[in-house]
Order: C-alpha cells, then sequence, then structure tokens
C-alpha cells in the first residue's frame, strides 16, 4: 500500500464520525402507511491522482444497475461530484431516471437530505451515493443504521425504513468480484 499513514487516519476518523454520529441517531419512521427504503453506497473505485472512476470503477458503476434496477428505484441522489455522479449516470441513464444533485460535501446538509428524502419519496425507493469521507457515514446514520456504514467500493446497504419500528439494515456487495 503506498499511503499507510493517510489510510489508517482516515480509518481512525470514519470510526470516531461513526461513533459520533451514532450516540446522536433519532429514532425515525417513513410516513403512515408507507415504508422508504434507502439504498447506500460508495461511489465507485477511483484513479487516485485524478479522483474519477478508474476502469474497475466503471466497470462497477455498470454493475450497480444490475444489482439494484428490479428494486423499484424512484429517485437517485448523488453529491455534485463527478465520480459520484459517474457511478449512478448508468442507473439513472437506465431507469430514465434524473439524478438529484446534493452538495458536493453535503455533512452540514445531511439532515435536510433526509428530511427531503422520507417526505418527498415516502414509501419509494431511493439509492444515494456518498462519499467515504463523512457524508455517507452521517446519511447511514440519520437514515437509522447502526455500526458502520458502506466503506468499501462495492459495499451496499439497503435500509428499510417503516411508518413504526426500527429501521432494518441488509449489507450486501456488487461489481467486480462479488458474487
Amino acid at each position: 500500500m503506498k499511503y499507510p499513514d493517510r489510510t489508517c487516519a482516515c480509518l481512525a476518523a470514519i470510526a470516531l464520525s461513526a461513533a459520533l454520529i451514532g450516540c446522536a441517531a433519532v429514532e425515525l419512521n417513513s410516513r403512515p402507511g408507507t415504508t422508504t427504503t434507502v439504498i447506500l453506497t460508495r461511489h465507485a473505485d477511483r484513479d487516485r491522482a485524478s479522483g474519477e472512476l478508474n476502469e474497475k470503477g466503471q466497470e462497477r458503476a455498470q454493475a450497480l444497475v444490475d444489482a439494484v434496477k428490479d428494486m423499484g428505484v424512484t429517485a437517485i441522489y448523488s453529491p455534485d461530484v463527478t465520480r459520484n455522479l459517474d457511478t449512478v449516470r448508468p442507473l439513472a441513464t437506465h431507469l430514465g431516471i434524473a439524478i438529484t444533485k446534493t452538495p458536493s460535501f453535503s455533512l452540514m446538509e445531511s439532515r435536510g437530505i433526509v428530511t427531503e428524502i422520507l417526505e418527498k419519496h415516502a414509501g419509494g425507493v431511493v439509492v444515494w451515493v456518498g462519499n467515504v469521507s463523512g457524508n455517507l457515514q452521517r446519511m447511514y446514520h440519520l437514515l437509522g443504521g447502526t455500526g458502520t456504514g458502506p466503506v468499501e467500493y462495492g459495499d451496499l446497504h439497503i435500509l428499510t425504513i417503516p411508518d413504526k419500528g426500527p429501521v432494518r439494515v441488509f449489507k450486501t456487495r456488487y461489481g467486480p468480484g462479488e458474487n
């Protein structure tokens, strides 16, 4: 590994953020009579130098289509970052759904995005692609997830948010090397 100190520091920051955010988590529910599903994933594999998707990332972005195309996706959200948009663009094209862009670093706006998803898309299925640098973990916990949210390329966490009761989380993987 080329940057072991940077990787360790990043993982420590994620763990600390997750612990702090987890303490602040509040119970939330979908609108009465609905169950909302939110599918969270990290952007696909990127080139460290350019930040853009590499070949494996482009392959993973295509694999996301197969992973979620039959789940009834009704909305797609992404920070306004090229690698995030490139991750969900094949899915958006396949489904004919516009991507709702959020601020590029939406950590501070996360609560508003969660509120918008639960109000505007109650009963729907929403895909949200984030960044491991913080906004993805924050969204995961604000949506009722516990522990660590998606971190690795190919992590797919499906949160089922009922109108009553706890949020259920199903964790799976997709893309190159996953079956």
